[in-house]
């Protein structure tokens, strides 16, 4: 008979009766006024900031991630757009193309030495 008159007395405190757990009890915001919240409130309070955190600090990461790999394929892009500029100025800077490019312009080109060019006009 004493543990019925704790039982009661629990009940009573807690503001729950024989029902437990409804829904208007958690969403009426009677929880919140409950004994273990009030007393917990200042870890509950650090657990949701640390909850917070992480879900920025995940966003965080993946927004880097993502720029990482569009920084990859723009630097695979430019390594390929180099080799074929440099193949191009390789195939326009040699000797050959250099002297068609100067007869078609008019410009005569006499081979004096075999490093050292005349160029006569």
């Amino acid at each position: 008979m004493n543990s019925v008159n704790q039982n009661k007395e629990s009940d009573k405190g807690t503001g729950r009766g024989k029902k437990g757990l409804s829904w208007s009890y958690i969403f009426g915001g009677k929880v919140l006024a409950e004994e273990f919240i009030v007393k917990q409130s200042g870890l509950l309070l650090m657990i949701f900031f640390l909850i917070i955190i992480f879900i920025t600090n995940r966003y965080y990461c993946a927004k880097q991630l993502t720029e990482m790999d569009k920084l990859k394929k723009e630097l695979i892009y430019l390594e390929n757009e180099k080799v074929n500029l440099t193949g191009r100025l390789t195939k326009v800077s040699r000797q050959f193309y250099i002297e068609e490019s100067l007869k078609k312009q008019g410009i005569e080109l006499s081979k004096g030495n075999k490093t050292v060019y005349e160029i006569r006009k």
